[in-house]
């Protein structure tokens, strides 16, 4: 038991999660069972306090997230009987688990971690906990198991506080970090800590802790080719209606606004259903990286009540400390979610839109151009000797001085398999030889992360070759970097960020459709623009993609610089045993001669940070005095 008691424990999580519900908290303890939780009030502000109850108290729930459906489950479950005392969502699934049991997590559209404690009779204890989270991983859901004791949580930090977890960095995590850029499911960076993957449950018996292994609950359906008959319209219809369902909030909202198709997208559905809905943009003084004109005019189409934060090098950099603090697990990406979530909440909203998810669904990204060349390099590399692959190999490597693509073709040629599917190479951040020689010591054939990632690969043989791509996208660099990114970094400033392209009815319908459906002629996201065609202005809908990024490369050049070098020249204690010295060294030389992108020193300052500030003896700090 951690110290101090049940109630000791959970009470100092509960404090280190307060920048997530800074408007309520709850508690519930009975028998083994007892839980907490912070509130960020958004739906039914009066009633809706955690733990919501079934009529006679046997059934507990406490919610984090959103189930969009509650109305709808709502009106079925009091046709069979059921009585409901207030509007919240959260009371919908205490009785929808009376009605249906486990299986009524099929039924919740949203995006959720949930526990429900169950009693065998009226004012028992707990018999019967379960653990859920949301099909796509939209929210997250840590758990460990020590001395019989299971602790869970929707942050890392916040089991740290609990006590009785030993702050030991995991080497195998560290793998999966540098190969990617942030830590694989269902792995964290703190041995013992893992995540529950998307689409999974945990049923503990209360006598029973350490035997609970979690079990899935959520796959995709088989490819339906009788759905492509007016794709675009079903789609259309699928859209609307999600988009409304994402509105549903008794606070203000609003839609992060960029000049792509995505987000453009939901701020012309979200303006149809609530007209001068919210739209916000951060702008740059370095023009080349702004959306600020396009976004601006695509609100006045819209008739949106549209704000832009202006965001310069030297703001960021003075607000930088808190940005990787907010941070709860690392990544090389998260920082630019922070920004956003810090404009929306001087925007003065709670509930934000975000265009999340769309380009995994109908290709956006550059991996489904080169997934396939990667293939065909991983299948030529099998059928060639390895004393030849080996000097095409480094061949291949020294065709540019910026070598970063063509290091990640060579690796799936030298040793495609290294990792279980060409995608993953596509994804990497370091090639698994880089990896190897930056660690100190040897990781697991059979870490989790690595399963994880066969798993998915195993998954994405129903499917055409770009639809696999879709799928794969959607169970890594998805779950590990930009979902996990935008809730802890979106939560920090207490702020929701919703994901209508991620709505579970949507997404089976697209992964559905061949890719004949979904590209024209090789374009990117042609059965959405088909789809909106009503709702995108022209210079929208007619532009190339452009990636929302903040101007690091330049940055790092300018006035971080002689920050990330400082903090790459020594290693954060809980590291110096995992990488080799100077391996951080040699990638900011690297990066300061033009030899690969920003993107990767970046990656392990911020790696070096965390483990610092969470891992190491001087980590001592609550977590609970998080800055937003």
């Amino acid at each position: 038991m951690p110290p101090g008691g049940a109630e000791a424990c959970v009470r100092r999580m509960m404090a280190a999660l307060g920048h997530r519900g800074p408007d309520d908290e709850g508690f519930f303890a009975s028998g083994a069972v007892t839980l907490g939780m912070r509130r960020l009030s958004i739906i039914d502000l009066a009633a809706g306090r955690q733990p919501l109850y079934n009529e006679d108290g046997r059934i507990a729930v406490i919610l984090n997230g959103e189930i969009y459906n509650f109305r709808e489950l709502r009106r079925e479950l009091e046709s069979l009987g059921h009585i409901f005392r207030t509007q919240s969502d959260t009371e919908a699934v205490a009785h929808a688990y009376e009605q249906w049991g486990d299986e009524c997590l099929l039924r919740l559209r949203g995006m959720f971690a949930v526990a429900v404690a169950e009693s065998p009779v009226p004012g028992a204890p707990p018999s019967r906990l379960l653990l859920a989270r949301d099909p796509l991983g939209i929210k997250p859901l840590y758990y460990a198991v020590r001395d019989g004791v299971l602790t869970f949580a929707s942050e890392v930090r916040a089991l740290l506080a609990a006590g009785g977890i030993e702050p030991r960095l995991s080497p195998d995590a560290v793998e999966s970090y540098l190969l990617f850029g942030s830590v694989g499911e269902p792995m964290t960076l703190v041995e013992g800590v893992y995540s529950l993957p998307p689409g999974h449950r945990l049923v503990l018996k209360t006598s029973r802790v350490s035997a609970a292994e979690p079990k899935t609950y959520w796959s995709p359906p088989p490819p339906a080719v009788s759905q492509v008959n007016d794709a675009a319209g079903r789609l259309r219809s699928l859209l609307e209606e999600s988009v409304r369902l994402h509105l549903i909030a008794d606070v203000p909202t609003g839609v992060f606004l960029s000049s792509g198709v995505d987000s453009t997208a939901l701020a012309g559905l979200a303006s149809r259903t609530q007209p001068g809905i919210h739209t916000f943009t951060v702008t740059f003084p370095e023009q080349e990286f702004s959306e600020a004109e396009i976004a601006r005019r695509s609100a006045e189409r819209f008739g949106a009540s549209h704000r832009e934060l202006l965001l310069p090098g030297e703001e960021m950099l003075a607000r930088l400390d808190r940005a990787v603090a907010a941070l709860d697990q690392p990544s090389m990406d998260g920082i630019n979610t922070y920004f956003v979530s810090w404009a929306a909440r001087q925007a003065g909203l709670k509930v934000a839109l975000s265009g999340l998810g769309a380009d995994e669904l109908f290709g956006g990204y550059p991996t489904f151009q080169t997934t396939p060349r990667l293939e065909r390099a991983a299948a030529a590399g099998r059928r060639m000797p390895g004393v030849l692959r080996r000097a095409a190999t480094a061949a291949m490597a020294a065709t540019q001085r910026r070598a970063d693509a063509s290091r990640k073709l060579a690796a799936a040629w030298d040793a495609p398999e290294s990792l279980p599917h060409p995608y993953f190479f596509a994804r990497a951040l370091f090639t698994p030889d880089r990896v190897a020689q930056m660690m100190a010591g040897q990781c697991e054939e059979t870490a989790p992360w690595l399963d994880w990632l066969r798993s998915a690969a195993d998954d994405a043989e129903r499917f055409d070759s770009f639809t696999a791509v879709s799928w794969l996208e959607a169970r890594s660099y998805m779950v590990n970097t930009l979902l996990r990114d935008t809730d802890a970094m979106s939560m920090a400033h207490s702020l929701e960020v919703r994901v209508p392209f991620l709505d579970v009815p949507l997404v089976e319908f697209v992964l559905g459709l061949p890719a004949a459906a979904k590209q024209r002629n090789g374009a990117p996201k042609s059965l959405l623009r088909d789809a909106l065609s009503d709702v995108l202005p022209t210079e929208v809908a007619a532009q190339r993609k452009r990636t929302f990024t903040f101007p690091w490369e330049r940055w790092l050049r300018g006035p971080l610089a002689a920050r990330v070098e400082a903090g790459l020249t020594e290693s954060a204690a809980p590291l110096q045993d995992v990488l080799q010295r100077g391996a951080a060294r040699q990638v900011w030389r690297e990066f300061q001669d033009g030899r690969t992108s920003w993107s990767r020193p970046w990656a392990l300052y911020v790696l070096n940070e965390w483990a610092r500030r969470h891992l190491s003896a001087a980590a001592a700090e609550p977590a609970g005095k998080l800055a937003s």
